[in-house]
């Protein structure tokens, strides 16, 4: 972002709230997304709520791997209510005006479940890793203490670091236009929002992307050439895809997930790049939690099984 020329303190203006734009520029279409998207924010609750819900029942689902499962289940709820219910408030009443505080509230809470979504991704790629190529070691390296410690630390990790990363942004003087062209609070749409030099904020928002999303996705890249040199191994075609078939599931979230984060996050900051960014940001947001459920459940006999039993009580 080019440097401004922080204006006199008589041309700051005390902003209180912004403006989300969402989809203003779309006016015919309002009630229509409302209701599209107001469906699938009740897909995404059922069928994450429903996996959460099944792999706290069913005894076939207490291992580790449905153990993590559950948690990045609640986490994709969480990770949905922080930015859809808004969305919907918006697109319902016109008024899309968001208080300063409701602003870095929001934006807090998506980069928190944003980054810790990125770090269980990588602990659910671990724990494919060493039930795959050190099966005799699984029982003992992921018992039930060391699940409750890999949750527990992913959590502990991105907390602080988001919160402090929030109140840095916000502490910034703004002026001008209060109008965020995005759906939500996002990093990028505030920063070009506020005076003064922002490159500081930039580069710390560079690092972030770097610590909680490209080292996640290379220790689930290194996890997974090891796991993939492992089954290419083993001797019969059978035994390979029933090894394939435990993380293929896991693999596809991967892809897509951090595959449209970083096109988002790592595409030139311009203001030409403004629309495109807000579709790639729809597809991380609400699609891929919407479309997560049906990845991990119609790829996995177990989770089908307990749905079964789940519909016939």
């Amino acid at each position: 972002m080019p440097y401004q020329e922080k204006p006199p303190e008589d041309n700051l203006t005390e902003l209180i709230e912004f403006v989300l734009l969402g989809f203003a520029d779309m006016p015919h279409l309002q009630w229509f997304l409302f209701g599209l998207f107001l469906i699938i924010y009740i897909i995404i609750l059922m069928s994450n709520g429903t996996i959460f819900l099944i792999t706290k029942m069913d005894p076939a689902l207490q291992s580790p791997m449905y153990f993590f499962l559950s948690n990045f289940s609640f986490l994709e709820i969480c990770y949905v209510s922080a930015t859809l219910p808004k969305m919907l408030m918006n697109l319902g009443t016109q008024r899309r005006r968001i208080p300063l505080v409701a602003c870095a509230t929001q934006m807090c809470f998506t980069l928190m479940f944003g980054g810790t979504e990125c770090l269980l991704l990588a602990v659910m790629a671990y724990d494919r890793y060493v039930a795959i190529c050190k099966p005799l070691h699984y029982p003992l390296v992921m018992n039930h203490r060391v699940c409750i410690q890999l949750v527990t630390g992913r959590w502990t990790i991105g907390i602080p670091v988001m919160i402090e990363h929030t109140y840095q942004i916000f502490s910034l003087p703004f002026c001008g236009s209060k109008q965020i062209n995005h759906f939500f609070c996002d990093i990028l749409p505030i920063l070009r929002l506020a005076c003064g030099d922002t490159f500081i904020n930039e580069m710390l928002f560079y690092v972030l992307v770097v610590l909680f999303g490209m080292v996640p996705f290379l220790l689930i890249l290194g996890s997974y050439s090891k796991i993939i040199s492992i089954i290419l191994k083993l001797p019969s075609a059978t035994s390979r895809a029933k090894a394939f078939s435990t993380c293929s599931s896991h693999l596809m979230v991967v892809v897509v997930f951090f595959g449209s984060s970083i096109i988002t996050n790592l595409r030139p900051n311009t203001r030409h790049s403004e629309g495109t960014d807000k579709v790639i940001s729809l597809f991380y947001t609400i699609l891929i939690p919407m479309f997560n459920p049906m990845i991990y459940s119609l790829r996995n006999k177990v989770v089908i099984m307990a749905l079964r039993k789940l519909l016939c009580k």
